[in-house]
């Protein structure tokens, strides 16, 4: 259930747990014992969550699809990317991730993962204000699809729009973190929802409250055994050894069990989790002491800890109230990976404009540079809206996100989408003046700071609000959000 916007005060909690000096041995989400009461079957573990798995390699295979279009409308394409967001195909091949040189991935269908599984139908239903036309989540995507299956490589270089990150990006808050904070660390954890003395289904090897438990660590996207690794070795395994010094690296982070391969049930690492470990490593810049990734996965390993002590009986009034601390310490720090997101784009568009400024002036080729601002701008709103899809209402933040970033970016020539007409064509008219565009992203990272806390700050933009206004021209919009 949405609840009217508050930052989670679990701080007493949080603090415990980012303060744990060592990583023990055993500190693997899994395996847990079967609880569940006259279970006769042979399975002896209960951790179960592979659907989640399936559907962040439906996700990451969709990114690859949106930017393959040629320019023209191809209907094979939309229908294509539209089985891997809407469809429950069979044979559905794993586009990404795959194997890539020494990091051999297991499993090559989604079906080998887990079968029947879609995005569609776990994305957020609710109207997303920060588009026009009142589209719900499956909606949108479903748009952006069928625009990324006539753009050139997936993007459209009129409007704006990197399809590929805005499909991405957005997915990772309406489905995964929805999904997680709203849903299955939420309502499931009530008395009367999937109770823990009852199996999550029947015939199940798992009580209703362990199978949701695991469900919310699946979509967060860690690998099982990441309080073993460091948050950099985490980042690491997602880039399957692109960043990794010698490449073969990435392998012997990911293979826990050393059956010299990845499975992408348990060891792989996808995005939410990548973000965290982006963030923590210092991926991204110099990191300002976060530790998003451990606390979250710690938080998720004590909680299914408890949930397993209770062998199978329904959860006292006091578990079940320490379970909510545990998801709120989730819910809070995941939040924060979000908010660190945005501002981290927000810093990157507000750079690629002044490049961009630069190279105007100079009379010099826009090309390159335009193509990384839109691909920026497309991570930014991306992950402006999926912040906007967790169980908090963000009320007058969201509207004031929304409003600075606008519907599409500021063009070249100072247009920028306002409207979707009933045809589905992108309305544009005049925006703002570039230096007041380039304010808005500096007025967002302070927003940022102000209501979620985010302390990494990678690409900060330098300089008082006040000093940067009468810089870049844009003085009477310092407090017109």
């Amino acid at each position: 259930m949405r609840k009217t916007y508050s930052l989670i005060g679990a701080g007493g909690l949080m603090l415990a747990m980012a303060s744990t000096a060592a990583l023990a041995d055993g500190d693997v989400y899994g395996p847990f014992p079967v609880t569940v009461k006259d279970y006769s079957g042979k399975k002896t573990n209960s951790v179960a969550y592979s659907g989640q798995i399936a559907r962040h390699a439906l996700h990451d295979s969709l990114k690859k699809l949106a930017s393959k279009g040629n320019g023209s409308p191809n209907a094979d394409l939309k229908a294509k990317m539209m089985s891997y967001f809407k469809g429950k195909d069979k044979g559905r091949t794993i586009i990404a991730p795959k194997t890539k040189g020494p990091y051999v991935v297991k499993q090559t269908t989604i079906d080998g993962i887990s079968k029947k599984k879609n995005i569609a139908g776990k994305t957020y239903k609710g109207v997303i204000s920060g588009m026009p036309s009142n589209m719900t989540g499956p909606e949108l995507v479903a748009f952006w699809i069928d625009k990324a299956s006539s753009a050139k490589k997936g993007v459209d270089y009129a409007n704006g729009y990197d399809y590929s990150q805005l499909i991405s990006k957005f997915i990772m808050g309406a489905m995964m973190y929805n999904q997680a904070v709203d849903n299955y660390l939420d309502e499931k954890l009530s008395a009367t929802k999937k109770p823990n003395d009852k199996p999550y289904k029947k015939g199940k090897h798992y009580t209703g409250k362990e199978h949701s438990w695991d469900e919310g660590f699946g979509y967060f996207g860690a690998p099982a055994h990441t309080l073993k690794l460091t948050p950099r070795q985490v980042y690491e395994i997602a880039k399957q050894g692109k960043k990794s010094k010698p490449k073969k690296n990435a392998l012997k982070f990911a293979d826990y069990n050393k059956d010299g391969k990845v499975d992408l049930k348990s060891e792989h690492t996808f995005g939410p989790a990548y973000y965290a470990a982006g963030f923590d490593a210092g991926a991204y810049g110099k990191s300002n002491g976060t530790n998003y990734l451990h606390t979250i996965v710690k938080a998720f390993i004590d909680g299914r800890k408890l949930i397993t002590s209770a062998k199978g009986e329904k959860l006292s009034d006091a578990q079940r109230s320490k379970l909510r601390a545990y998801a709120a310490v989730i819910g809070n720090n995941w939040q924060k990976v979000l908010a660190e997101a945005t501002y981290k784009y927000a810093g990157s568009v507000y750079k690629s404009m002044a490049k961009l400024q630069t190279i105007m002036e100079a009379k010099g080729d826009t090309k390159k540079q335009l193509r990384k601002y839109i691909k920026y701008w497309g991570e930014l709103k991306g992950f402006a809206l999926a912040l906007q899809t967790g169980k908090d209402n963000l009320g007058e933040t969201a509207t004031r996100l929304n409003r600075m970033i606008g519907y599409g970016p500021l063009m070249l020539n100072l247009s920028q989408v306002k409207d979707i007409d009933s045809k589905g064509n992108y309305v544009r008219d005049q925006g703002s003046s570039w230096g007041e565009y380039m304010l808005h992203m500096a007025k967002l990272q302070k927003l940022l700071v102000d209501k979620f806390g985010v302390k990494a700050r990678k690409n900060t933009i330098t300089g008082d609000l006040a000093d940067l206004a009468k810089k870049l021209g844009g003085g009477k919009s310092v407090e017109n959000d």
